[in-house]
């Protein structure tokens, strides 16, 4: 975002809405959106936010995404808080969305993570600098929430 005359502009280039941080000012049905790599959906739903004790971790993120340089470009990362996803037994949960019609990485795509409220700085740097770089998560450190198989909830 640049400040331009005390007018906010975002990423695309828009004028900024009052009181919002990246809210288009004129709302532009033609524009497409910003390209991103990979997207992480990150609950802030009620049980979730608990977990992070208050503390506004999209912001957060965007900043550490901001510092590693990964906020625009073809690399880019995009946090979006979401509303419940029914996975509280997993307490804080994230789900990892790769751009597979550009240039996401499918190993990658759909990739639920649990407990995040318990990842420190240095856990979500090495987490968005392996998904930039295309590297496999590793299941074990990043805390993969297993996905039954489709057939488990077949009518007999």
């Amino acid at each position: 975002m640049e400040n331009k005359n005390e007018k906010l502009f975002n990423t695309m280039g828009s004028e900024v809405a009052e009181g919002f941080t990246c809210k288009p000012k004129q709302f532009d049905a033609s524009k497409p959106i910003m390209h991103f790599k990979t997207q992480l959906f990150l609950c802030d739903d009620e049980r979730c936010s608990k977990a992070h004790k208050g503390k506004d971790v999209a912001a957060t993120l965007r900043e550490v995404i901001k510092e590693l340089a990964l906020s625009k470009g073809e690399e880019r990362i995009k946090v979006v808080r979401t509303g419940c996803f029914g996975a509280c037994r997993f307490r804080s949960v994230a789900n990892i969305y790769e751009n597979t019609q550009r240039n996401g990485y499918l190993e990658n795509n759909a990739i639920w993570l649990k407990n995040v409220h318990q990842y420190d700085k240095e856990k979500w740097v090495k987490l968005f600098k392996a998904l930039s770089n295309n590297e496999k998560l590793d299941m074990a450190e990043f805390k993969i929430v297993p996905m039954s198989e489709m057939d488990t909830y077949k009518n007999d």
